[in-house]
């Protein structure tokens, strides 16, 4: 004869613990003795709910080893733990320490990291960004693509901070890589050359832009002439175009948008035989890994990457809590320099 089934409530979500189903919130409701919305109640904001009914949900939900949704969650707090990080080219070893800054900041906030590559194209940053909407509490753009008024707008509709872009009235983690970039040029006049090239990155780059207004400048201060190149995308193929241009120039000494052009200058330079630095001298810029590894080693612009990873997250999230009594920042400069190795030498005209 068959067992009656049982009608006892608890008895069934204790059957659910076991049948290999993860334990929904009705299950914990019900082993509780309790309504679905208590328990969300207890585990989301446990000062809404008295001491023992809490105590009971607890051990429920322990018992059930119950796991809280996280869509759920984010319904009831309005807030998802989770923030967007995203980067112009995943592949580029500038992004790596950022990425690393970015996420132990996050996990020691409790929050989790979404990373997104946006292939160097404003159309996917800003069609991500929207998508992110739902899924983030928020977002780090770095190197954004974005033309000003894209970003201010961007800006309106979610929390956000950007890296390496200085756009009124958008929070922003500066690299000051200008600074570094003429002291890269004064360097180079030290050691004699009166002509020097920059080789540009991307036009809607802008660190590029502000590199160039600045050694434009400076150039005129010190009556030396520095032409620009490019622009070249910034990766190591570009390197054999933008060595054949600087060769053809006529200067004595390049200094690259990024280290990813300047190894692959280097790399072609030698396929020309063409000797560095004693024929022609190469500035990078980023000092990534293996920046010290290159035949010559790269002289480059060094700048505190891992840094701006975490100050773009302080940021972002004393934004999220600006309502608490906070203060946020709305722009921070982090300083850069040059770090002279093997890649610059005198000029050939004053050996």
């Amino acid at each position: 004869m068959t067992a009656p089934a049982s009608t006892d409530p608890a008895a069934g979500a204790s059957r659910t613990a076991s049948n290999g189903r993860p334990a929904t919130i009705h299950d914990v409701a019900a082993l509780s003795g309790v309504a679905a919305s208590t328990v969300s109640r207890a585990l989301s904001t446990p000062g809404r709910v008295n001491f023992r009914t809490r105590a009971r949900i607890e051990a429920a939900a322990a018992q059930l080893k119950y796991v809280p949704n996280a869509q759920a969650k984010a319904l009831s707090s309005g807030r998802t733990k989770a923030v967007a990080v995203l980067v112009a080219d995943i592949t580029n070893p500038f992004y790596f320490d950022i990425i690393r800054g970015t996420q132990l900041q996050l996990k020691a906030a409790g929050y989790t990291q979404l990373l997104v590559d946006t292939e160097e194209s404003d159309e996917v940053e800003v069609n991500t960004v929207e998508q992110l909407r739902q899924t983030a509490d928020g977002v780090i753009l770095t190197a954004s693509r974005l033309s000003d008024e894209a970003l201010a707008v961007v800006a309106e509709k979610m929390p956000l901070v950007t890296i390496n872009r200085d756009v009124a009235g958008v929070p922003s983690v500066v690299l000051d890589t200008p600074t570094a970039t003429n002291q890269a040029l004064d360097h180079l006049i030290s050691l004699g050359h009166a002509r020097v090239a920059y080789l540009g990155g991307p036009e809607a780059s802008s660190s590029n832009i502000r590199r160039w207004a600045a050694l434009s400048e400076a150039a005129k201060t010190r009556g030396v002439e520095v032409l620009r190149l490019g622009p070249f995308a910034p990766r190591t193929y570009s390197g054999a175009a933008a060595a054949d241009a600087l060769v053809h120039s006529g200067a004595t000494a390049g200094i690259a948008f990024n280290d990813l052009v300047a190894i692959g200058m280097l790399q072609r330079l030698r396929e020309r035989g063409v000797r560095v630095p004693e024929d022609m001298s190469i500035v990078g810029c980023d000092d990534i890994f293996g920046a010290d590894f290159c035949s010559p080693p790269l002289t480059t612009v060094t700048a505190p990457v891992e840094q701006a990873g975490r100050v773009a997250v302080t940021m972002l999230l004393s934004r999220l809590a600006a309502g608490q009594g906070n203060l946020p920042r709305n722009q921070t400069v982090l300083p850069t320099y040059l770090t002279v190795r093997g890649s610059t030498g005198p000029a050939p005209a004053a050996r």
